[in-house]
């Protein structure tokens, strides 16, 4: 669909999509790779790998909405 064929509620819709999308992508980055740290941390014993795979799912999670919605 061209540009000119858009109608002004469709580029409305896809813009809540990509509200919704980005924290999305963020939370579940986090979620995904803080718990893998977790279970990194409980097999290991150590305490270093949550943060760092929180930090890491957030960092990954806003490169993919970047990657996505950026352009």
């Amino acid at each position: 669909m061209s540009a000119q064929e858009r109608r002004p509620e469709e580029d409305g819709r896809d813009f809540a999509d990509a509200m919704w999308s980005v924290p999305s992508y963020l939370i579940a980055g986090m979620a995904f790779y803080g718990g893998a740290g977790w279970l990194l941390d409980r097999w290991l014993d150590m305490s270093a790998f949550f943060p760092i795979g929180i930090v890491l799912g957030l960092v990954l999670g806003g490169y993919l909405a970047y990657r996505k919605f950026g352009r």
